[in-house]
Parts: C-alpha cells; sequence; structure tokens
C-alpha cells in the first residue's frame, strides 16, 4: 500500500514537472494561476485583468503554420468579430517559427488588444495569447514581451 501511495505521488511530481509541452516564465508584475486545464496549459495575470496565455492542441501533426494562421485569423474576424490590426513573424526562444496576429474590439465602449502567436511543433498547435483593455495592455507590455520572449517548445 505504502509503495503504491509512493508511486502514485512520485507519477503526479512528474507528471506536474514534465507535463508541458513549453516552458515559459512569468515576468514580475503577472502572477501564474494554477489548475487552468483543460483550456490553459499556463495562464498568468495582472490586477488590472491582463493576461497571457498558453494554449497546447494536439493536431496529431495535421496542418502547417500558414494552414493554422489563416484558420484562426478567419475565426478571429468571421466568427468573433476581431478586427485585424497587424500581423509579424515571430520566433520562440528555442528558434520555432511563428506568427502573431493582432486584434482589437470594444468591450462595453473600451478597446480591447488581444494578440495570438501561433506555432505548429512536434504535432502540437501552441497558441500564445495576451489580452485586455488597451490602455493596460500598454502599460504591461514590457512584461508581456518579456513572457513571450521566454517561451521555449520542448
Amino acid at each position: 500500500m505504502k509503495s503504491t501511495l509512493l508511486f502514485s505521488l512520485c507519477a503526479a511530481l512528474a507528471a506536474t514537472a514534465c507535463g508541458r509541452p513549453f516552458d515559459v516564465k512569468t515576468a514580475p508584475g503577472l502572477v501564474e494561476l494554477d489548475n487552468q486545464e483543460p483550456e490553459y496549459a499556463y495562464r498568468a495575470i495582472a490586477p488590472e485583468g491582463v493576461a497571457v496565455a498558453v494554449r497546447v492542441i494536439d493536431t496529431s501533426g495535421r496542418g502547417d503554420l500558414e494552414f493554422w494562421t489563416r484558420a484562426t485569423s478567419l475565426r478571429m474576424r468571421e466568427l468573433d468579430g476581431y478586427a485585424l490590426l497587424g500581423t509579424a513573424d515571430v520566433k520562440s526562444r528555442d528558434g520555432t517559427p511563428g506568427h502573431e496576429l493582432r486584434f482589437g474590439h470594444d468591450e462595453a465602449r473600451k478597446p480591447f488588444v488581444y494578440t495570438l502567436r501561433i506555432f505548429v511543433a512536434k504535432k502540437h498547435l501552441f497558441l500564445v495569447e495576451t489580452g485586455g483593455p488597451r490602455a493596460e495592455m500598454e502599460r504591461y507590455k514590457a512584461a508581456l514581451d518579456w513572457t513571450e520572449a521566454t517561451l521555449k517548445l520542448d
């Protein structure tokens, strides 16, 4: 019984330490939230509601970066009503190429900004999201940029 309990505890700790197929650091001024799965593999917030998050979707190797960028952009614009403000090529800390989409929309007459970085690696789609009220996003820009720059896909 003790060995079964010990094995279960060790397995749980190993899953926690190695459960994410990526590594990311949380910038000062943000706090990582626990138990965000299944929707988020990682999520951190600022007191003012600005958030950064990582979603990991198993694609079984289907679709490349171009496919997922186009699919995501169409969904955000056509189904969710976001306005595309700009795009850029990006890389993760380990050099994996990605694409960034910047969107805007209004909520209760306040402008909001939503940035989505898309990476395809190891049969997964990685979505790195940042969002919040535009003024607060500008205030936390350095912290959000720093957190995004630490992303390493394992």
